[in-house]
Protein backbone atom coordinates (compact mmCIF):
# COMPACT_ATOMS: atom_id res chain seq x y z
CA UNK A 1 0.00 0.00 0.00
CA UNK A 2 2.81 2.51 0.83
CA UNK A 3 4.20 2.07 -2.24
CA UNK A 4 1.13 3.19 -4.18
CA UNK A 5 0.26 5.81 -1.83
CA UNK A 6 3.72 7.31 -2.67
CA UNK A 7 3.84 6.98 -6.48
CA UNK A 8 -0.19 8.73 -6.21
CA UNK A 9 1.15 11.76 -4.14
CA UNK A 10 4.10 11.66 -6.80
CA UNK A 11 1.49 11.87 -9.64
CA UNK A 12 -0.30 14.76 -8.15
CA UNK A 13 2.63 16.23 -8.21
CA UNK A 14 2.25 16.33 -12.20
CA UNK A 15 -0.11 18.95 -12.05
CA UNK A 16 1.92 22.21 -11.94
CA UNK A 17 -0.64 24.60 -10.31
CA UNK A 18 -1.34 21.84 -7.76
CA UNK A 19 2.89 21.70 -6.91
CA UNK A 20 3.43 25.32 -7.07
CA UNK A 21 0.53 26.65 -5.23
CA UNK A 22 1.71 23.88 -2.54
CA UNK A 23 5.53 25.44 -2.76
CA UNK A 24 4.16 28.64 -2.22
CA UNK A 25 2.50 27.90 1.34
CA UNK A 26 5.24 25.44 2.44
CA UNK A 27 7.34 28.53 2.13
CA UNK A 28 4.93 30.91 3.51
CA UNK A 29 4.10 28.18 6.66
CA UNK A 30 7.93 27.75 7.22
CA UNK A 31 8.89 31.74 6.93
CA UNK A 32 5.50 32.18 9.64
CA UNK A 33 6.25 29.59 11.74
CA UNK A 34 10.26 30.58 12.10
CA UNK A 35 11.11 26.68 11.08
CA UNK A 36 14.35 27.95 9.63
CA UNK A 37 17.85 26.17 10.70
CA UNK A 38 20.92 28.15 10.50
CA UNK A 39 19.20 30.34 8.04
CA UNK A 40 18.00 27.48 5.66
CA UNK A 41 14.58 26.30 4.88
CA UNK A 42 14.80 23.15 7.35
CA UNK A 43 12.21 21.01 5.17
CA UNK A 44 13.13 21.73 1.25
CA UNK A 45 11.10 18.77 0.36
CA UNK A 46 7.19 19.21 -1.06
CA UNK A 47 6.49 15.41 0.13
CA UNK A 48 6.26 14.48 3.82
CA UNK A 49 7.19 10.85 5.29
CA UNK A 50 4.64 8.23 4.97
CA UNK A 51 4.65 4.75 7.28
CA UNK A 52 1.37 2.91 7.51
CA UNK A 53 -0.40 2.27 10.60
CA UNK A 54 0.63 -1.48 10.44
CA UNK A 55 4.44 -0.40 10.48
CA UNK A 56 3.90 2.33 12.98
CA UNK A 57 2.42 -0.14 15.44
CA UNK A 58 5.53 -2.27 15.07
CA UNK A 59 7.47 0.53 15.87
CA UNK A 60 5.89 1.39 18.79
CA UNK A 61 6.02 -1.72 19.96
CA UNK A 62 9.54 -1.85 19.13
CA UNK A 63 10.57 1.32 20.40
CA UNK A 64 9.57 0.81 23.72
CA UNK A 65 10.75 -2.63 24.61
CA UNK A 66 13.97 -1.27 23.82
CA UNK A 67 13.29 1.17 25.88
CA UNK A 68 12.63 -0.63 29.04
CA UNK A 69 15.99 -2.60 28.41
CA UNK A 70 17.46 0.77 28.67
CA UNK A 71 15.79 1.76 31.56
CA UNK A 72 17.36 -1.43 33.30
CA UNK A 73 21.04 -0.64 32.19
CA UNK A 74 20.34 2.94 33.93
CA UNK A 75 19.22 1.28 37.04
CA UNK A 76 22.07 -1.10 36.66
CA UNK A 77 24.89 1.55 36.08
CA UNK A 78 23.59 3.65 38.61
CA UNK A 79 26.66 2.77 41.76
CA UNK A 80 28.65 0.14 39.23
CA UNK A 81 32.14 1.26 37.92
CA UNK A 82 32.20 -1.77 35.62
CA UNK A 83 29.02 -0.84 33.60
CA UNK A 84 29.87 3.22 33.83
CA UNK A 85 33.42 2.39 32.63
CA UNK A 86 32.19 0.52 29.71
CA UNK A 87 29.59 2.98 28.56
CA UNK A 88 32.49 5.83 28.85
CA UNK A 89 30.99 7.70 31.67
CA UNK A 90 34.27 10.14 32.67
CA UNK A 91 35.23 10.84 35.89
CA UNK A 92 33.31 13.94 36.31
CA UNK A 93 30.69 12.77 34.22
CA UNK A 94 30.24 9.81 37.23
CA UNK A 95 29.88 13.01 40.14
CA UNK A 96 26.90 14.07 37.82
CA UNK A 97 25.52 10.69 37.13
CA UNK A 98 25.38 10.17 41.16
CA UNK A 99 23.48 13.49 41.63
CA UNK A 100 19.37 11.95 42.55
CA UNK A 101 17.35 13.71 39.93
CA UNK A 102 14.05 13.04 42.50
CA UNK A 103 12.46 11.28 39.42
CA UNK A 104 12.87 7.33 38.15
CA UNK A 105 13.05 7.95 34.47
CA UNK A 106 16.25 8.17 32.78
CA UNK A 107 15.57 10.25 30.05
CA UNK A 108 11.90 11.64 29.92
CA UNK A 109 12.52 12.86 26.60
CA UNK A 110 14.35 10.79 23.96
CA UNK A 111 14.59 10.22 20.56
CA UNK A 112 15.55 6.62 18.62
CA UNK A 113 17.23 6.69 15.18
CA UNK A 114 16.20 4.60 13.54
CA UNK A 115 15.67 3.21 9.45
CA UNK A 116 12.64 1.15 8.71
CA UNK A 117 12.33 -1.02 5.00
CA UNK A 118 10.32 -3.16 3.55
CA UNK A 119 12.15 -6.40 5.76
CA UNK A 120 14.07 -4.85 8.51
CA UNK A 121 13.33 -2.04 11.08
CA UNK A 122 17.18 -1.32 12.86
CA UNK A 123 18.23 1.39 15.10
CA UNK A 124 21.40 3.29 14.92
CA UNK A 125 21.71 5.84 17.56
CA UNK A 126 19.88 7.34 20.13
CA UNK A 127 19.50 10.71 21.85
CA UNK A 128 18.58 10.45 25.49
CA UNK A 129 20.04 13.48 26.54
CA UNK A 130 18.63 16.67 24.64
CA UNK A 131 16.63 15.58 21.65
CA UNK A 132 15.97 18.63 18.89
CA UNK A 133 13.08 18.39 16.54
CA UNK A 134 10.17 18.35 18.32
CA UNK A 135 8.50 21.76 18.06
CA UNK A 136 10.12 21.90 14.69
CA UNK A 137 8.05 18.86 13.54
CA UNK A 138 5.20 20.08 15.00
CA UNK A 139 4.90 23.39 13.05
CA UNK A 140 5.92 21.21 9.91
CA UNK A 141 3.06 18.63 10.72
CA UNK A 142 0.80 21.41 10.94
CA UNK A 143 2.04 23.19 7.71
CA UNK A 144 2.03 20.10 5.37
CA UNK A 145 -1.37 19.43 6.64
CA UNK A 146 -2.35 22.39 5.00
CA UNK A 147 -0.52 22.07 1.82
CA UNK A 148 -3.43 21.80 -1.40
CA UNK A 149 -1.44 18.38 -2.33
CA UNK A 150 -1.66 17.10 1.16
CA UNK A 151 -5.65 18.23 0.89
CA UNK A 152 -6.03 16.37 -2.31
CA UNK A 153 -4.26 13.24 -1.37
CA UNK A 154 -5.91 13.31 1.98
CA UNK A 155 -9.06 12.45 -0.30
CA UNK A 156 -8.02 8.70 -0.72
CA UNK A 157 -6.08 8.35 2.45
CA UNK A 158 -6.42 8.98 5.60
CA UNK A 159 -4.01 10.95 7.14
CA UNK A 160 -2.56 11.13 11.26
CA UNK A 161 -0.01 13.50 12.27
CA UNK A 162 1.81 13.84 15.24
CA UNK A 163 2.14 16.64 18.31
CA UNK A 164 4.73 16.76 20.16
CA UNK A 165 4.93 20.01 22.50
CA UNK A 166 1.78 18.90 24.21
CA UNK A 167 3.53 15.99 25.02
CA UNK A 168 6.50 17.24 25.68
CA UNK A 169 4.95 19.71 28.57
CA UNK A 170 3.05 16.74 30.05
CA UNK A 171 6.30 15.72 30.76
CA UNK A 172 7.77 18.53 32.42
CA UNK A 173 4.56 18.63 34.64
CA UNK A 174 4.64 14.80 35.64
CA UNK A 175 8.43 15.06 36.16
CA UNK A 176 7.72 18.09 38.29
CA UNK A 177 5.24 16.39 40.23
CA UNK A 178 7.64 13.74 41.04
CA UNK A 179 9.99 15.73 41.71
CA UNK A 180 7.70 17.90 44.28
CA UNK A 181 5.92 14.75 45.78
CA UNK A 182 2.42 15.93 44.90
CA UNK A 183 1.37 18.15 42.62
CA UNK A 184 2.67 21.71 42.52
CA UNK A 185 0.20 24.60 44.00
CA UNK A 186 0.64 27.03 41.35
CA UNK A 187 1.78 26.98 37.85
CA UNK A 188 5.70 26.53 37.50
CA UNK A 189 8.27 28.39 35.83
CA UNK A 190 9.91 26.95 32.89
CA UNK A 191 13.02 27.77 31.80
CA UNK A 192 15.00 26.47 28.35
CA UNK A 193 18.50 26.32 29.14
CA UNK A 194 21.08 26.10 26.39
CA UNK A 195 24.12 28.40 25.10
CA UNK A 196 23.46 31.36 23.50
CA UNK A 197 23.22 32.25 20.12
CA UNK A 198 22.53 28.65 18.35
CA UNK A 199 21.14 27.40 15.25
CA UNK A 200 18.05 25.98 17.44
CA UNK A 201 17.08 28.94 19.16
CA UNK A 202 14.36 29.39 16.72
CA UNK A 203 12.98 25.90 18.35
CA UNK A 204 13.47 27.19 21.72
CA UNK A 205 10.96 30.29 20.54
CA UNK A 206 8.23 27.97 19.51
CA UNK A 207 8.50 25.86 22.66
CA UNK A 208 8.43 28.96 24.82
CA UNK A 209 5.14 29.83 22.96
CA UNK A 210 3.64 26.64 23.49
CA UNK A 211 3.96 26.88 27.36
CA UNK A 212 2.78 30.61 27.53
CA UNK A 213 -0.20 29.95 25.87
CA UNK A 214 -0.69 26.76 27.98
CA UNK A 215 -0.75 29.42 30.90
CA UNK A 216 2.64 28.78 32.07
CA UNK A 217 5.55 31.33 32.81
CA UNK A 218 8.42 30.11 30.47
CA UNK A 219 11.85 31.59 29.48
CA UNK A 220 14.65 31.34 27.64
CA UNK A 221 18.27 31.37 29.22
CA UNK A 222 21.65 30.48 29.13
CA UNK A 223 23.76 29.04 31.99
CA UNK A 224 25.98 32.32 32.86
CA UNK A 225 22.68 33.93 33.35
CA UNK A 226 21.01 31.84 36.42
CA UNK A 227 21.88 32.31 39.89
CA UNK A 228 21.35 29.89 42.92
CA UNK A 229 20.80 32.01 46.28
CA UNK A 230 21.23 28.85 47.80
CA UNK A 231 17.06 28.01 47.99
CA UNK A 232 16.19 28.71 44.51
CA UNK A 233 17.21 28.93 41.08
CA UNK A 234 17.09 32.51 39.76
CA UNK A 235 16.79 34.11 36.58
CA UNK A 236 16.42 37.68 36.41
CA UNK A 237 15.20 37.40 40.25
CA UNK A 238 12.22 34.80 38.53
CA UNK A 239 11.98 31.86 40.40
CA UNK A 240 12.93 28.82 38.10
CA UNK A 241 10.85 25.47 39.23
CA UNK A 242 11.86 23.53 36.19
CA UNK A 243 14.65 23.40 33.85
CA UNK A 244 14.11 21.98 30.68
CA UNK A 245 18.46 21.33 29.89
CA UNK A 246 18.61 21.69 26.21
CA UNK A 247 22.18 21.92 27.07
CA UNK A 248 24.57 18.99 26.49
CA UNK A 249 27.14 17.90 29.12
CA UNK A 250 29.70 18.16 26.67
CA UNK A 251 29.01 22.50 26.45
CA UNK A 252 28.49 22.27 29.95
CA UNK A 253 31.84 20.84 31.36
CA UNK A 254 34.02 23.41 30.02
CA UNK A 255 31.90 26.83 31.42
CA UNK A 256 30.60 24.59 34.57
CA UNK A 257 32.91 26.25 37.34
CA UNK A 258 32.73 29.30 35.73
CA UNK A 259 28.63 29.31 35.70
CA UNK A 260 27.69 26.53 38.26
CA UNK A 261 24.35 28.00 39.24
CA UNK A 262 22.71 25.24 37.48
CA UNK A 263 24.62 21.90 38.82
CA UNK A 264 24.56 23.91 42.62
CA UNK A 265 20.39 24.07 42.55
CA UNK A 266 20.42 20.83 41.19
CA UNK A 267 22.58 19.06 43.68
CA UNK A 268 20.63 20.97 46.42
CA UNK A 269 17.10 19.07 45.03
CA UNK A 270 16.33 22.99 44.54
CA UNK A 271 15.09 22.79 40.42
CA UNK A 272 13.64 20.00 38.50
CA UNK A 273 15.83 19.27 35.70
CA UNK A 274 14.54 17.83 32.60
CA UNK A 275 16.25 16.01 31.01
CA UNK A 276 19.20 15.21 33.84
CA UNK A 277 21.69 14.69 34.33
CA UNK A 278 22.15 10.44 34.43
CA UNK A 279 20.49 10.54 30.41
CA UNK A 280 24.10 10.64 29.58
CA UNK A 281 24.46 6.79 30.63
CA UNK A 282 21.84 6.27 28.09
CA UNK A 283 23.00 8.72 25.76
CA UNK A 284 26.52 7.30 25.29
CA UNK A 285 26.92 5.24 22.15
CA UNK A 286 28.57 3.25 23.80
CA UNK A 287 24.88 1.75 25.91
CA UNK A 288 24.48 -0.31 22.16
CA UNK A 289 27.69 -2.20 23.16
CA UNK A 290 26.28 -2.99 26.52
CA UNK A 291 23.08 -3.76 24.98
CA UNK A 292 24.52 -6.65 22.51
CA UNK A 293 27.01 -7.62 24.89
CA UNK A 294 26.68 -11.14 25.56
CA UNK A 295 28.45 -10.12 28.91
CA UNK A 296 25.68 -7.77 30.25
CA UNK A 297 22.67 -10.08 28.61
CA UNK A 298 20.86 -11.00 32.02
CA UNK A 299 20.01 -7.41 32.93
CA UNK A 300 17.01 -8.26 29.94
CA UNK A 301 14.29 -10.68 29.53
CA UNK A 302 13.49 -12.54 26.75
CA UNK A 303 11.53 -10.08 25.09
CA UNK A 304 14.04 -7.33 25.46
CA UNK A 305 16.46 -9.95 24.34
CA UNK A 306 14.87 -10.75 21.07
CA UNK A 307 13.82 -6.94 20.26
CA UNK A 308 17.75 -6.17 20.92
CA UNK A 309 19.02 -9.02 18.80
CA UNK A 310 16.31 -8.24 16.02
CA UNK A 311 16.98 -4.42 16.00
CA UNK A 312 20.21 -3.56 17.72
CA UNK A 313 23.11 -3.60 15.25
CA UNK A 314 26.24 -5.28 16.88
CA UNK A 315 28.32 -2.65 18.38
CA UNK A 316 31.60 -2.57 20.73
CA UNK A 317 33.79 -0.28 22.47
CA UNK A 318 36.70 0.05 19.84
CA UNK A 319 39.71 -1.18 21.67
CA UNK A 320 42.87 -4.04 21.33
CA UNK A 321 40.70 -6.82 22.82
CA UNK A 322 39.23 -10.68 22.22
CA UNK A 323 34.99 -10.26 22.30
CA UNK A 324 32.54 -12.45 20.31
CA UNK A 325 30.46 -11.92 17.05
CA UNK A 326 27.98 -14.51 15.93
CA UNK A 327 29.56 -16.64 18.69
CA UNK A 328 32.91 -16.63 17.23
CA UNK A 329 36.01 -15.71 19.05
CA UNK A 330 37.83 -12.53 17.15
CA UNK A 331 40.87 -10.00 17.58
CA UNK A 332 38.68 -6.95 17.30
CA UNK A 333 41.16 -4.73 15.58
CA UNK A 334 42.38 -6.90 13.09
CA UNK A 335 38.55 -8.15 12.65
CA UNK A 336 38.09 -4.54 11.95
CA UNK A 337 40.47 -4.15 9.81
CA UNK A 338 39.15 -7.56 7.41
CA UNK A 339 36.06 -6.21 7.66
CA UNK A 340 35.09 -2.40 6.80
CA UNK A 341 32.48 -3.53 3.99
CA UNK A 342 30.03 -3.41 6.82
CA UNK A 343 31.65 -1.86 9.49
CA UNK A 344 31.41 1.96 10.75
CA UNK A 345 33.56 3.50 13.39
CA UNK A 346 32.27 6.50 15.18
CA UNK A 347 33.03 8.23 19.02
CA UNK A 348 31.39 7.44 21.61
CA UNK A 349 30.13 10.89 22.42
CA UNK A 350 29.53 13.31 19.46
CA UNK A 351 26.75 14.16 17.63
CA UNK A 352 25.69 15.79 13.78
CA UNK A 353 27.84 13.10 12.24
CA UNK A 354 31.73 14.33 13.64
CA UNK A 355 34.32 11.95 13.73
CA UNK A 356 32.49 9.16 11.86
CA UNK A 357 34.05 6.83 9.31
CA UNK A 358 31.87 4.33 7.24
CA UNK A 359 34.03 1.46 5.90
CA UNK A 360 32.08 0.86 2.70
CA UNK A 361 32.94 3.89 1.51
CA UNK A 362 36.27 4.09 2.69
CA UNK A 363 39.85 2.80 0.64
CA UNK A 364 41.74 0.38 2.73
CA UNK A 365 44.53 2.85 3.31
CA UNK A 366 42.03 5.65 4.72
CA UNK A 367 40.32 2.70 6.94
CA UNK A 368 43.41 1.64 8.67
CA UNK A 369 43.80 5.58 9.28
CA UNK A 370 40.21 5.60 11.22
CA UNK A 371 41.40 2.43 13.20
CA UNK A 372 44.50 4.06 14.20
CA UNK A 373 42.62 7.24 14.71
CA UNK A 374 40.25 5.85 16.85
CA UNK A 375 43.05 3.52 19.32
CA UNK A 376 44.53 6.77 19.64
CA UNK A 377 41.20 8.64 20.65
CA UNK A 378 40.47 5.37 23.12
CA UNK A 379 36.60 6.17 23.28
CA UNK A 380 35.28 4.92 19.63
CA UNK A 381 33.29 2.13 19.16
CA UNK A 382 33.07 -0.44 15.99
CA UNK A 383 29.93 -0.87 14.99
CA UNK A 384 27.84 -2.83 12.19
CA UNK A 385 26.30 -1.68 9.12
CA UNK A 386 22.25 -1.81 9.12
CA UNK A 387 20.20 -1.78 6.45
CA UNK A 388 19.12 1.82 5.21
CA UNK A 389 15.99 3.23 3.88
CA UNK A 390 16.20 5.12 0.68
CA UNK A 391 13.04 6.93 -1.02
CA UNK A 392 12.82 9.00 -3.90
CA UNK A 393 11.45 12.67 -2.56
CA UNK A 394 10.53 16.17 -4.83
CA UNK A 395 13.45 18.28 -3.35
CA UNK A 396 13.43 22.04 -3.61
CA UNK A 397 16.60 23.95 -4.39
CA UNK A 398 17.39 28.09 -3.43
CA UNK A 399 15.38 29.35 -6.20
CA UNK A 400 12.08 27.17 -5.44
CA UNK A 401 12.59 24.62 -7.99
CA UNK A 402 12.40 21.04 -7.27
CA UNK A 403 13.29 17.30 -8.97
CA UNK A 404 13.04 14.71 -7.91
CA UNK A 405 16.30 13.23 -5.61
CA UNK A 406 16.96 10.00 -3.80
CA UNK A 407 17.18 10.73 0.01
CA UNK A 408 18.42 8.69 2.88
CA UNK A 409 15.07 8.23 4.83
CA UNK A 410 16.12 8.33 9.23
CA UNK A 411 12.97 7.59 10.92
CA UNK A 412 12.98 9.29 14.32
CA UNK A 413 10.35 8.31 16.78
CA UNK A 414 10.19 10.45 20.32
CA UNK A 415 9.32 8.98 23.42
CA UNK A 416 7.69 10.84 25.98
CA UNK A 417 8.56 8.82 29.47
CA UNK A 418 9.09 5.84 28.15
CA UNK A 419 6.11 5.67 25.42
CA UNK A 420 6.46 6.88 21.81
CA UNK A 421 4.10 10.04 21.46
CA UNK A 422 5.16 11.53 18.06
CA UNK A 423 8.09 11.26 15.10
CA UNK A 424 9.58 12.99 12.70
CA UNK A 425 11.89 12.40 9.56
CA UNK A 426 15.76 13.24 8.37
CA UNK A 427 16.96 13.19 5.08
CA UNK A 428 19.86 13.63 3.28
CA UNK A 429 21.54 12.55 -0.04
CA UNK A 430 24.73 11.45 1.79
CA UNK A 431 25.08 8.44 4.16
CA UNK A 432 24.83 10.57 7.27
CA UNK A 433 21.45 12.34 8.44
CA UNK A 434 22.12 15.30 10.12
CA UNK A 435 20.47 18.48 9.80
CA UNK A 436 23.77 19.85 11.08
CA UNK A 437 25.33 18.37 8.41
CA UNK A 438 23.52 19.31 5.66
CA UNK A 439 19.93 17.23 5.97
CA UNK A 440 17.33 18.02 6.27
CA UNK A 441 13.56 17.38 7.96
CA UNK A 442 10.25 16.22 7.30
CA UNK A 443 6.79 15.71 9.00
CA UNK A 444 5.85 11.96 9.65
CA UNK A 445 2.61 11.12 8.93
CA UNK A 446 0.78 7.59 9.24
CA UNK A 447 -1.26 6.79 6.36
CA UNK A 448 -3.69 4.26 5.82
CA UNK A 449 -6.65 3.90 3.15
CA UNK A 450 -9.87 5.10 3.31
CA UNK A 451 -12.43 2.45 4.50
Amino acid sequence: MLKEAVAHYHELLEDFDLAESSRLALDEGLEGARLIFGGRRLTPYLRPHFVTETDWQRVVSICETIWSALQKVKDAAVGSEEILNELGITEIEKDLVAIDPKYKQVSPNARLDSFLTENAYSFVELNGESPAGVAYADSATEIFQALPIMQRFAERYDLRGFAGRPKMLDVLLKCYTEFNGGLPERKPTIAIVDLKDLPTQKEFELFKDYFEAEGYPALICSPDELVFDGVNLLYKEVVVDIVYKRLLVNEYLPIMDAHPALLNAYRAGAVCLVNNFRSKIVHKKAIFAVLTNERYAHLFDETELAAINAHIPWTRKFRDEETENQNERINLVEWTRANKGKLVLKPNDDYGGHGIYIGWASTDEDWNKAISVALENGDYLVQERVQTSKEMFPMLDAAGNWQMIEQLVDLDPLLYNGKVGSAFTRLSSSELANVSSGGGMVPTFVIREKQ
